[in-house]
């Protein structure tokens, strides 16, 4: 029988799964995706393939928990840093400074990439992850709006745009030296391109 991590099968399946996404993260910003195999990962977490396959029978499978896991703790943090700011320039600062700060940690393909290496049924269950973090970017225009620290406009167009423009690696991809400044610098484009009034002071972020 295989040896049961942390004393009981839920706590030994939580083990199991931290491991192999601790793994499989590594593994994504040094390989990619496509490079990834289910024995490599079991390898390098110190699992047998047949322990690995009795929670994830898939490399797709793999990649949907893995990136449930990630989303929901990505937006328990992205709550937390907007509620510590008062202003909605300084929510909004936030919000581009923790999307991009993620997306230089980790190197999951982009979206169309994503979308042809996944069944559609798997897709869409990694794109309603996005949901959450929309509907926080539409409250954050919204409420700067109606406080008058940027122009009323179509949610519907602003927030596509700014998405975007904070899903290109090419932002990111820079000198690690280079990257708070590059990332200060996405800040002033994303609160001036709204029509922000003011801008806040980046050493109030806390994010």
């Amino acid at each position: 029988m295989p040896k049961i991590l942390g004393g009981s099968i839920e706590a030994h399946r939580r083990e199991v799964r931290a491991r192999v996404f601790e793994v499989l993260r590594a593994q994504l910003y040094e390989r990619g995706f496509d490079a990834i195999t289910l024995s490599g990962i079991a390898a390098d977490a110190g699992l047998g393939r047949t322990a690995l396959y009795n929670h994830f029978p898939d490399k797709e499978s793999l990649l949907i928990a893995f990136v449930e896991d990630e989303a929901n703790r990505y937006v328990d943090r992205l709550t937390e840093a907007i509620a510590a700011q008062d202003d909605p320039a300084g929510q909004l600062a936030t919000f581009v400074r923790l999307q991009l700060r993620v997306l230089a940690e980790y190197h999951l393909p982009p979206g169309t990439a994503l979308e042809s290496a996944l069944a559609p049924s798997a897709y869409r269950r990694i794109s309603a992850h996005a949901d959450p973090i929309t509907a926080c970017l539409r409250d954050i225009l919204a409420e700067g709006a109606a406080a008058g620290r940027w122009p009323a406009e179509d949610t519907g167009v602003l927030i596509p745009m700014i998405t975007a423009a904070l899903g290109s690696r090419q932002v990111i991809e820079v000198p690690s030296e280079q990257l708070e400044r590059t990332i200060e610098a996405a800040v002033r484009f994303v609160l001036r391109a709204v029509g922000a009034r003011e801008l806040p002071d980046p050493a109030l972020d806390l994010g």
